[in-house]
């Protein structure tokens, strides 16, 4: 049963899906007030808990405290309803990088009741205009540099009406900063309701038609309570930095959310490459680091060459699997935990993972607060302890599409089904096989590309791999890995023999790569995460 709502305009809230297909949500501990408006929480709310002189956003060369975030997001949502004519319940597209200006546009759009969806740069117009259409979005706010993609989308859309710029370099030449540096800085947050939609996530690496999930305010507070509380120990000193974009909802969460609801900083960058984060850990002490494992690979070079990453204390590791010699050099190298988890922009955020006190390598952990997890087949019969099944899991968030007829394949008899392949072990432990569709079914034997790669990554010889699954006339499928050799080593025969072998040793022998092809890189996301898919379809 939904609380009661903020918004005029009920499209979201219509566009949830019926309540039978919805998953079981399990919220005990987290007990919200009937009206809940996460962009006050993370603002006015800290102010008024004293936290108001704290830093909260650092970038682009200036930091800005939380009672200068207070006031430049409240004088930003006037600008919204006063000169821009959002209504709660409108949905506002934000188009930019990572940087303190597309913080400060969410919050204020969270504040006017707005539901956002944040966007990767990287679109391009047609790509844009399957979120508007999808989303019937009829506001926008852009980075000014990001601007022409934009405009060729609301020429073709039917939808999106109100377009304004603002200044991502926070030199506030734009529309938007100009009419806010005129508007007081009190504003009334719109009442929205715990259960009214805050955040449309538009899933990555999405193809063909685009699926939106629905977040709740009550989910943007939950995986701060839960995970970051629970997992992180979020405290006011700490300064977060990583690599993810903020318009994923993982990196909207590690990001903004955690650090604002704990009085921490923030530390955005609009190009967050290895050498950039390991200039900013560097210069802001930073302590919690979110990237993906392809990026702690290039730190581990950059200490054994004098760069100075002892202030991280949490170092999370996220998009890709994490290979077992990255997490062994890093606990060798800094004598931390190097923190595993997987989540889903379906559930928001993290909801496995392992514990600084609690870890072993090739381990994802155990759930997150009160997640749970079951391991199934495919018609959700659990299956017998330490075999490979699909990844089951229910909890305080979950999956809700908007108006879309695949959530009956992601949830299933209350249950999020996350499209994971794991094991579970006696002791409830989680240990990762592969995406389902990673998983290289050759000549009957069921093979989990991450485990051939970690073999790979095993040899001294190898910088980076992807191992994916090849069309064979005989095996139906072989096992095909793509390396990258490190510096002074030879792509030879001799060389993918050698690999062969070692895999051969490490690992059961059937699982060993048929095909080694080498290549100077791998193709990567703006995150680092491999592009296996590219691989396969070069392959077909």
């Amino acid at each position: 049963m939904l609380g009661p709502t903020g918004h005029v305009d009920t499209f979201s809230r219509d566009g949830l899906p019926p309540v039978e297909l919805q998953p079981d949500y399990l919220l005990d501990g987290f007990d919200y007030p009937d009206h809940l408006n996460v962009g006050y929480e993370l603002t006015d709310a800290m102010v008024a808990k004293g936290f108001g002189d704290n830093t909260a956003l650092i970038g682009n060369g200036r930091r800005r405290t939380y009672k200068e975030l207070t006031d430049w997001t409240n004088r930003l949502a006037h600008v919204l309803v006063e000169d821009m004519g959002v209504q709660p319940g409108n949905r506002v597209l934000i188009r930019s990088a990572n940087n303190p200006a597309m913080v400060a546009c969410w919050l204020a759009a969270t504040k006017v009741g707005a539901v956002v969806v944040n966007t990767m740069p990287m679109l391009r117009s047609g790509e844009i205009g399957q979120i508007v259409d999808k989303a019937e979005i009829t506001h926008a706010l852009c980075d000014t540099r990001l601007m022409d993609d934009l405009v060729k989308c609301q020429k073709a859309s039917k939808h999106l009406k109100h377009v304004m710029g603002f200044d991502g370099t926070m030199n506030h030449s734009a529309d938007l900063d100009h009419l806010a540096l005129e508007k007081p800085v009190q504003f009334e947050t719109v009442k929205t309701g715990r259960d009214d939609v805050a955040l449309l996530g538009f899933t990555s690496g999405t193809t063909g038609e685009p699926k939106a999930t629905m977040h709740f305010h009550r989910d943007l507070l939950i995986i701060a309570d839960g995970y970051a509380k629970e997992v992180l120990n979020v405290q006011p000193t700490d300064v977060f930095v990583g690599s993810p974009p903020l318009s994923f909802t993982f990196g909207l969460g590690g990001l903004a959310i955690f650090p604002l609801r704990f009085g921490a900083a923030a530390t955005l960058l609009e190009n967050a490459s290895p050498p950039s984060l390991i200039e900013i850990i560097q210069q802001y002490k930073a302590t919690i680091c979110f990237t993906a494992p392809t990026a702690y690979r290039v730190m581990l070079a950059a200490m054994e060459k004098g760069a100075d990453l002892s202030s991280l204390r949490a170092a999370v590791s996220a998009g890709e699997t994490l290979p077992a010699p990255i997490y062994h050099d890093w606990i060798r190298k800094t004598g931390k935990t190097m923190l595993d988890g997987i989540g889903a922009t379906e559930l928001l955020h993290i909801f496995v993972s392992n514990r600084f006190e609690d870890h072993m390598p090739g381990c994802t952990g155990k759930t997150v607060g009160s997640y749970e997890a079951r391991i199934v087949d495919a018609d959700m019969n659990d299956v017998p302890q330490g075999e490979t099944g699909r990844l089951a899991v229910r909890g305080p968030t979950g999956c809700r599409y908007l108006n879309d007829a695949r959530q009956t394949a992601y949830v299933r008899e209350g249950w999020n089904i996350t499209g994971d392949s794991f094991t579970m072990d006696e002791d409830g432990y989680l240990h990762f096989a592969a995406r389902n569709d990673d998983m290289i079914i050759s000549s009957g034997y069921n093979i989990a590309g991450p485990e051939v790669e970690a073999a790979l990554l095993g040899h001294p010889a190898v910088s980076e791999c992807a191992v994916v699954g090849a069309p064979d006339e005989d095996r139906g499928m072989l096992v095909e890995a793509h390396v990258v050799l490190k510096p002074d080593n030879s792509a030879t025969d001799e060389m993918r023999k050698i690999l062969q072998d070692h895999v051969k040793d490490t690992i059961a022998p059937y699982k060993y790569p048929r095909s080694i092809k080498f290549r100077e890189t791998l193709p990567k996301t703006a995150t680092g995460k491999i592009q296996r898919f590219l691989l396969r379809e070069a392959d077909a």
